[in-house]
């Protein structure tokens, strides 16, 4: 377990105060962004981490003693060593007389560090941990910027490099980064944590057949010339984000424009299909802001990355990184979309300051995802959606230990531990849940109004489940007792188990599904099943809501008739291989070991290897099998996972 060293009160409300202009001075709006500019001239507050309570367990840092401000980045890239190296400055806010500032770095290769004059810096890297990594210390020397000279490590969990093998065009190599929870130490040296807050800038040199692209505005559209047949892109984040959002990819790729504000980035190769996918994209944002107000982060563009990223999606600001499992040709798997457009409010503006909090990040997203679908395309969908998301929290209930396992809390607690076992189905549908709970209690139109303003009153700043609760008794309950008592708020965020109030959202369409499941169990044949009308969400629901044995001749029927082992729809066809898993169904083999060898997103992946591990002599072989194969595709990420699980 990694603690901060204790401060003492006086520099802590010294350095709270010096924060606090900082924040506020790193929040200027973009010009021309007059909306943006309004909802920014909202007060602000000191940042949350500064407090004792909202120390991070997983980060060496100590913020209260000195705090990184601002990253400039300058990284030349060596696909061919896969390596980034070159330089990061770091600013510096120290409290008086504070003699040094500790970062977190993991795996990286420090040649120097020196003050913007050359002086030399003393510095020091503590004893590694497993899953923190190492503190790197150095001495201030009265420095209020720090240089530090390094490479990363060819194994820098937070970079995949692809060979041009695994990327769609076959062409050009690709290199695309995941932070998310702390993978960021390992490419770049700076204050770990989602609570500290950094604005940042760019400098990057890639082989000029590439372009690059990051999480941030981009200021060479077209790079400059570098040298020996390189090129340099410069990029300016001006709002202080969480570390864990500096994002970067590099490869041969295409822009497409949706909107002025909006467009698509994906491989050459793939270009027209992905940015067909999206048409709707300003219509999401448009919808996302008349619900809580301005999008703050100038443009919103999506990123269609090659198959091994190990997510759906990553909500990096003004360029959401997306797995091309969500083109499915025809529209259907958009809500992912709106999943991470809606963490430019819920997630990016206003952050969880510790992984502790991770439901403040993903539950509220959940939510506002929900009311996007539903102002875009109507209540029945947003149903189907919710419903499906209260099956997923029950699967995560299950998984944890129960209704009483520790980790069916929202507020968790993580210290010791890889933050990624937090990252379960119980912060985004619990959360979700919550806050429809609360929805209903005072109505929609209040809890409309207060979340807008919540998201005003803490934009750009880190937030605890205390500090949530604080504004929700302040600015919503208005010490109502009574109406607190009705909603059970402590309950909910602090006890385990999902409490006797809570809003179950059910579809009306998802009645006549399990109908047809029920007859089709029965004995019933696929033919009568009138799927050719469905949609994704109702053949998701019925292929999971089938007996987990059934008989092979039904399980081929069903195939042949609803085209399963061969869709390109990989929600229905992940939903498909955990059925045919689990009957043992051999004539499904050839696409489960495409399907777990084509792509790396760690929700399809880990459930599968997982299912045939738990099918003995049948499973064990062919999990073992095919993760030999399969496992030099995927991301750290997802490698982290499975390797637990096929031993």
């Amino acid at each position: 377990m990694v603690i901060p060293v204790p401060v003492n009160a006086l520099s802590l409300s010294k350095l709270c105060l010096a924060a606090s202009v900082l924040a506020l001075a790193a929040c200027a709006p973009s010009s021309g962004d007059k909306a943006a500019e309004q909802a920014d001239a909202a007060p602000m507050v000191a940042p949350v981490l500064l407090t004792p309570e909202a120390r991070d367990a997983h980060s060496y840092a100590q913020p209260a003693i000195a705090r990184v401000t601002h990253v400039s980045l300058d990284l030349t890239t060596d696909f061919r060593q896969r390596r980034m190296s070159g330089k990061a400055v770091l600013d510096v806010a120290a409290a008086p007389g504070a003699k040094e500032i500790v970062l977190d770095s993991k795996g990286l290769e420090i040649s120097a560090v020196t003050d913007p004059a050359g002086k030399a810096l003393q510095w020091a890297l503590g004893k590694a941990d497993p899953i923190h990594g190492a503190p790197l210390t150095v001495a201030l020397d009265g420095a209020k910027q720090i240089v530090i000279s390094y490479a990363t490590g060819p194994d820098a969990a937070a970079l995949q490099w692809l060979n041009p093998d695994q990327t769609a065009g076959k062409k050009q190599p690709f290199l695309f980064s995941q932070g998310q929870a702390i993978l960021n130490r390992t490419w770049i040296p700076t204050q770990d944590s989602p609570g500290i807050r950094q604005s940042w800038d760019a400098t990057i040199t890639a082989p000029a057949a590439l372009t690059v692209v990051m999480s941030a505005e981009m200021l060479t559209p077209k790079g400059e010339a570098g040298p020996d047949g390189t090129r340099r892109w410069r990029f300016r984040m001006d709002k202080p984000v969480a570390p864990y959002l500096i994002a970067i990819a590099i490869g041969d790729l295409a822009f497409k424009p949706i909107s002025e504000r909006t467009g698509v980035w994906a491989e050459t190769a793939t270009i027209d299909k992905s940015a067909n996918e999206f048409v709707d994209l300003e219509k999401m944002v448009a919808a996302a802001e008349g619900l809580y107000g301005p999008y703050r982060w100038g443009r919103y563009d999506l990123l269609i990355l090659p198959p091994s990223f190990p997510f759906g999606g990553m909500e990096n600001p003004r360029l959401t990184f997306a797995t091309p499992t969500v083109i499915a040709g025809d529209r259907s798997l958009v809500s992912l979309v709106a999943h991470e457009l809606a963490h430019s409010w819920s997630g990016n503006l206003v952050t969880n300051a510790t992984w502790d909090d991770f439901w403040l990040n993903e539950g509220f997203t959940v939510y506002f995802e929900n009311r996007i679908m539903e102002a875009l395309y109507g209540k029945d969908i947003a149903a189907m959606l919710a419903d499906l998301g209260w099956s997923d929290m029950q699967g995560a209930i299950k998984d944890a230990g129960g209704l009483n396992a520790p980790d069916t809390r929202l507020h968790l607690d993580l210290a010791g531990r890889d933050p990624d076992a937090g990252m379960t189905d119980i912060a985004y549908e619990k959360g979700a849940v919550f806050l429809r709970t609360i929805e209903q209690a005072v109505g929609r139109e209040a809890w409309d109004a207060y979340l807008r303003g919540y998201f005003d009153r803490h934009a750009f700043q880190p937030q605890t489940t205390a500090g949530f609760l604080a504004d929700l008794r302040q600015n919503l309950l208005k010490g109502d007792k009574a109406l607190e008592a009705k909603i059970g708020v402590e309950q909910w965020v602090y006890q385990p188990g999902i409490p006797a109030n809570a809003v179950h959202i059910t579809s009306p369409r998802f009645a006549a599904v399990d109908a047809q499941a029920a007859a089709f169990a029965g004995g019933g044949a696929a033919s009568a099943i009138p799927a050719g009308g469905w949609t994704t969400q109702e053949k998701v629901r019925f292929l999971n809501s089938l007996p987990r044995k059934l008989a092979s001749a039904q399980l081929a029927d069903l195939d042949r008739t609803m085209g399963l082992s061969a869709t390109g729809n990989s929600e229905v066809r992940f939903a498909w291989l955990m059925l045919a898993v689990a009957n043992h169904h051999d004539a499904a083999l050839p696409s489960l070991e495409q399907f777990l060898t084509t792509q790396g997103r760690r929700k399809f992946i880990a459930p599968l290897f997982k299912a045939l591990m738990t099918e003995g002599a049948w499973g064990q072989p062919i999990a073992r099998r095919i993760y030999a194969r399969a496992r030099p595709l995927y991301h750290s990420v997802t490698v982290g996972t499975v390797d637990d699980t096929v031993k």
